[in-house]
C-alpha cells in the first residue's frame, strides 16, 4: 500500500514546501560551518526539464542528495558555481526526483520527509541472506524511473551504496538506453567526513565539500549494458581505473 509520504511526493507545492524546511536545515551546514565548492553549473544551466538523468558517487543517504538541490535551485536563479544568499529557496526548482532504497526512507521521521521531498524508492533486489547480488532494477522500479524521467530530472547513484569503488549496478545502465536521457555525471568529495551517513548531523567543521559537474556524456544507446555502465562509471570516478589510482 503506497504511504501518505510516497503520495504527496507527487504533489508540486508539497515538494516546494520541503524543499524550503530542508533547505533551510542544511544550508548552514553546506555553506557556512563546511565550505562548499561547485565547479561546472554550465553544464546545466540550459539542459532540458525533462529527460535528464544526473549519475554520481555517493557519500551520504541524504545530504548528496540535498546538495544537489540546492544547486539545481541556485543555477535555476541564474547563480554560477555558488549557492550565495539562498532566495532561491523562495521559489526552489522542484522538478527533481531522486532514486532511493525503500527500506532507506522508512527508517525515521527524516527519511521520511525526504521521500516526500521526491524519492522514487526500489527494492534492494541485489541483496539476499546477507549476501551481494546483482540484479538490476524490477521492472516495475523500472518503470517508475522511467516515468518519472518523460517529465523531471532524476538522480540516480550506480553503485546504490555509499562504500567507496563499489560496482555498478546494471539498472543504471538499463535506464539510460531505455530512456536516451541526457546523462550527466557528477562527483563528489569530503561528504562523508563532514556529515554522519544517515542523517544531516554534523561530524566535523571546517571540511570543504566538492561538487563537480560534468559536461553530459557522449552515449551510443545502442552499445551494450556493460559499455555504458562502464562509461558511467568511469565519468564518476569510480572505475576500475580510479580504483587502481592509474587515472591523472
Amino acid at each position: 500500500m503506497t504511504s501518505l509520504f510516497e503520495r504527496l511526493r507527487y504533489i508540486k507545492l508539497v515538494r516546494k514546501i520541503v524543499y524550503v524546511i530542508i533547505g533551510s536545515l542544511s544550508y548552514p551546514r553546506l555553506a557556512i560551518i563546511n565550505h562548499l565548492r561547485i565547479t561546472g553549473t554550465e553544464h546545466i544551466k540550459n539542459l532540458p526539464k525533462e529527460n535528464v538523468l544526473f549519475v554520481s558517487n555517493h557519500q551520504t543517504y541524504f545530504m548528496d542528495v540535498i546538495a544537489f538541490l540546492h544547486i539545481f535551485c541556485a543555477v535555476k536563479w541564474r547563480k554560477q558555481n555558488k549557492l550565495g544568499i539562498p532566495y532561491y529557496l523562495l521559489n526552489p526548482f522542484s522538478r527533481v526526483y531522486f532514486v532511493s532504497a525503500e527500506d532507506t526512507m522508512k527508517k525515521s521521521f527524516m527519511s521520511k520527509l525526504m521521500a516526500t521531498a521526491g524519492a522514487l524508492t526500489v527494492k534492494r533486489t541485489w541483496v539476499e541472506d546477507d549476501k551481494t547480488v546483482r540484479k538490476g532494477l524490477s521492472s516495475l522500479d523500472s518503470r517508475k524511473i522511467l516515468k518519472a524521467l518523460k517529465k523531471n530530472w532524476v538522480i540516480t547513484f550506480p553503485q546504490g551504496t555509499t562504500a567507496p569503488f563499489a560496482p555498478g549496478r546494471k539498472g543504471t545502465a538499463f535506464l539510460i538506453r531505455q530512456s536516451h536521457a541526457i546523462v550527466v555525471p557528477i562527483v563528489i568529495k569530503g561528504f562523508n567526513i563532514a556529515f554522519h551517513k544517515k542523517s544531516l548531523r554534523l561530524l566535523k567543521k571546517g571540511i570543504e565539500l566538492s561538487v563537480t559537474i560534468k559536461p553530459p556524456l557522449d552515449i551510443n544507446y545502442e552499445d551494450n549494458l556493460d559499455i555504458i555502465l562502464a562509461q558511467v562509471m568511469d565519468a564518476i570516478e569510480q572505475g576500475d581505473k580510479w580504483k587502481e589510482g592509474t587515472a591523472v
